[in-house]
C-alpha cells in the first residue's frame, strides 16, 4: 500500500503487526522497525548486534531466537534507540527496551464486557488515586468503586514518559505501561481486578502527539510527521503515511486484545488531521469493530469540533460533551472567561440545550463569538454524550486546580450531581468527586534541566492575569504540587455524605433509569425553562418517562404539580437549589 492509498476497510485483517517484537513461538521473534531514511539498522540484543534488512516500504525487519526478559534495542546509523513499539523497558524512555508477550497472559476469570448504555464512568489517575500509585494498589480498591454504583474505569495514559510524575499526556512509548505504576503484568491484574468486580476498563490513548523528552521518532524517521503543522503540544504526525496508521492501529489492538480492555477514549481527535480518501479515525473504528473479542468494544473520543460524524459510523459510541461542562460551571460559578465566555451568557438556557440536544453549539452564532462551532447532534442516541461536571482537563488546567466544590455553592453542586448520574447520557465523574472531594488537582510533571524551567515559567506566563495578588502557580515539577493532588483526605463525615448521596443515585439510575434506556428512546427530550435558573426536564422511552426539575439558583416560576418523587434534594417549589426525580414506567 503506497501513501494516500486506500486503507483496508472493516474486515481485513486485524493488523499487519509490522512494528516492534513480536512473539512468533518456539523461542523465535520477528523484529520490526520503520526508519525510511536510515542507511543501516541493527538489532542489539543481550549485547550483540545483527544487522536488519530493509524493505520497500521504508520498514527494517529481522528474525532471532531470543528469551522474553532479554533487553534489545535498535542500532539506528550508529545510534542505540530503545523500540518505539516497546512492550516493557528495562529503565527510562532513553535505554534499552525488555522482550515481554502480552498476550501469552492466562486470565483466570471469564469476561464478556458490558452493554454501553450501562456505564457510568470514573475517570483516574493512577498514580494519585492511592498513596502507593500503583496498579497494585488501585486494583484492591475496584469493589468499593463497583459497591458505589460506578460501571467503568477510565484511566488516564499511562504510556511511559521520561521522569516519575506526570499526567500521562507526554507519553513517548505508547505501547509501555508506566513503569511508575507497575509492569505490563501488574497492569493486565488491574483490569482483571476491575472486571472482576463487574466494571469495564477504558484506556484514554494520546494518538495526536509525542512528548518533549525521549521520542527518537523524530531523529530516525521524520517522515513520521508533518513538515510545517504543529499541535499545540509538539510536531503534528503524518496520517498518510501507511506506517504511521499501522502504528497506531496496531497500538489500539494491542491494548484491547493483550489487556482485554474495554475500549479506549482518543484523546483531542481534532489534531489528527488526515486528508486521505480513508480517514485514519474511520480506519481505526472500523478495524477494531472488525475484532473477534467476544466482547463488545467502546470507543470514545474527544473532539472540540462538536462534529457527529464519527459517532455516525457506528464504530464510535460517544464522545466527551464539553459543552455540557460549560453550561453547568458558568451556572454555577459565574465565571467568563477564556472558552466559558459564550457559555457565561445564558449559562441555564444552554443547559437547556445540552439536555435537550446532547450538544449546545451546533453550528448556530453564538454570543462574543465570531466563529461557529460544530453540527446539529441531537439525532444522536443520549448515550452517544458522555457528561461530566469535572475532569482532569477542566479541573487540572486551572492555575489553582480547584475542585467545582471550592468555587460554588455546595447545595448547586450536590443538585449538578444528581442531574448528572440521573439524566439518560453516559455520566463521568473524576477520581475523588464521588466523595465530594475539595482537595486540588493539579498539573504536574517530572522534566529535568531546562525542560522543567520552561513548563514551570510557561505556567506562570498562562495565569498570570487569572491570580491574585501574591498567589504564584504551583511549580508543576515539584514534589509537593503531585502531592497535593491526591484526593481521599478530607474530613470523614464530608465524604461520607457525599459517598452516600452517590450510591443512592446510582442504584436509582441502575434500578430504575437504564432499564428504561434499554427499551429505546421514544422520541425527543422535552426541557423547558420554568423559571430565571430553573428546568424542567422529561426524556421519553418506549417503556416511561424519566422527569427531572432542577434548581440551579432559584425555584420555578409557578410551583410544580405535586408528584410522587423516586428522589428529592430541597423543595423545588421553594429552595433556589433543588432536584426533584421521577421514573415512571408506562403501566
Amino acid at each position: 500500500m503506497t501513501k494516500n492509498d486506500t486503507p483496508p476497510a472493516a474486515g481485513a485483517a486485524a493488523s499487519r503487526n509490522r512494528w516492534g517484537a513480536r512473539p512468533e513461538g518456539k523461542g523465535q521473534w520477528q523484529f520490526g522497525l520503520w526508519a525510511p531514511a536510515a542507511e543501516k539498522v541493527a538489532l542489539w540484543l543481550d549485547g550483540s548486534e545483527t544487522p536488519m534488512t530493509q524493505d520497500d516500504d521504508g520498514f527494517w525487519s529481522l528474525a532471532a531466537k531470543a528469551d522474553p526478559g532479554l533487553e534489545y534495542a535498535f542500532v539506528i546509523d550508529g545510534e542505540r534507540r530503545p523500540d518505539p513499539a516497546a512492550r516493557q523497558q528495562a529503565g527510562d524512555v532513553h535505554g534499552p527496551s525488555l522482550l515481554v508477550d502480552t498476550a501469552a497472559r492466562k486470565w483466570r476469570s471469564e469476561w464478556s464486557g458490558r452493554a454501553w448504555d450501562e456505564a457510568v464512568i470514573y475517570e483516574m489517575h493512577v498514580g494519585t488515586f492511592t498513596e502507593e500509585g500503583t496498579f497494585a494498589a488501585a486494583a484492591k480498591r475496584m469493589q468499593e468503586l463497583a459497591d458505589l454504583g460506578i460501571t467503568a474505569i477510565e484511566l488516564m495514559p499511562v504510556s511511559q514518559w521520561q521522569g516519575a510524575r506526570g499526567w500521562g499526556y507526554d507519553g513517548v512509548l505508547p505501547y509501555a505501561p508506566h513503569p511508575a505504576y507497575g509492569t505490563p503484568e501488574d497492569m493486565q491484574k488491574f483490569v482483571e481486578a476491575a472486571q472482576a468486580a463487574g466494571m469495564m476498563v477504558i484506556l484514554d490513548v494520546v494518538y495526536n502527539h509525542f512528548g518533549p523528552d525521549g521520542a527518537y521518532l523524530h531523529a530516525y524517521a521524520p517522515e513520521f510527521f508533518e513538515e510545517e503543522r504543529h499541535t499545540p503540544w509538539g510536531a503534528a504526525i503524518d496520517f498518510t503515511e501507511p506506517a504511521v496508521r499501522e502504528y497506531f492501529i496496531e497500538n489500539a489492538i494491542y491494548w484491547l486484545r493483550d489487556y482485554r480492555l474495554d475500549g479506549l477514549r482518543l484523546d483531542a481527535v481534532h489534531q489528527i488531521i488526515d486528508p486521505s480518501p480513508h480517514h485514519f479515525l474511520v480506519e481505526l473504528g472500523e478495524r477494531v469493530q472488525a475484532l473477534d473479542l467476544d466482547r463488545p468494544l467502546h470507543l470514545i473520543t474527544e473532539d472540540e469540533r462538536n462534529e457527529p460524524e464519527l459517532r455516525d459510523t457506528g464504530c464510535y459510541v460517544a464522545s466527551w460533551n464539553d459543552d455540557y461542562h460549560h453550561s453547568v460551571h458558568t451556572a454555577l460559578t459565574g465565571e467568563s472567561e477564556g472558552y466559558y465566555a459564550p457559555f457565561a451568557h445564558d449559562p441555564i438556557g444552554d443547559l437547556v440545550l445540552a439536555l435537550s440536544r446532547g450538544h449546545v453549539e451546533e453550528g448556530q452564532p453564538r454570543h462574543g463569538k465570531e466563529t461557529r462551532r460544530g453540527r446539529p447532534a441531537s439525532h444522536l442516541p443520549w448515550t452517544g454524550f458522555v457528561n461530566s461536571n469535572q475532569t482532569h482537563d477542566q479541573v487540572g488546567n486551572r492555575a489553582l486546580g480547584e475542585r467545582l466544590i471550592s468555587l460554588a455553592d455546595p447545595r448547586g453542586v450536590e443538585v449538578a450531581h444528581a442531574m448528572l448520574l440521573t439524566a439518560p447520557f453516559i455520566p463521568m465523574l473524576f477520581m475523588g468527586e464521588e466523595v465530594g472531594e475539595t482537595a486540588p488537582f493539579l498539573f504536574f510533571c517530572d522534566h529535568d534541566g531546562e525542560l522543567a524551567r520552561l513548563t514551570r515559567e510557561g505556567r506562570q506566563r498562562e495565569f498570570k492575569d487569572f491570580l491574585s495578588f501574591g498567589e504564584e502557580v504551583p511549580d508543576p515539577n515539584a514534589p509537593e504540587t503531585f502531592e497535593r493532588s491526591r484526593p481521599f483526605r478530607g474530613d470523614p463525615a464530608h465524604m461520607e455524605h457525599w459517598r452516600d448521596l452517590t450510591r443512592r443515585l446510582l442504584s436509582l439510575r441502575a434500578e430504575r433509569i437504564v432499564p428504561l434506556m434499554k427499551s429505546g428512546r421514544a422520541g425527543p427530550a422535552r426541557v423547558t425553562r420554568t423559571g430565571p435558573r430553573a428546568i424542567s426536564a422529561c426524556w421519553p422511552f418506549a417503556e416511561g418517562l424519566v422527569v427531572a426539575r432542577i434548581n440551579l439558583g432559584s425555584p420555578p416560576d409557578t410551583p410544580p404539580t405535586a408528584e410522587p418523587e423516586d428522589f428529592t434534594i430541597g423543595d423545588p417549589a421553594a429552595d433556589p437549589f433543588a432536584f426533584s426525580l421521577i421514573v415512571s414506567p408506562h403501566k
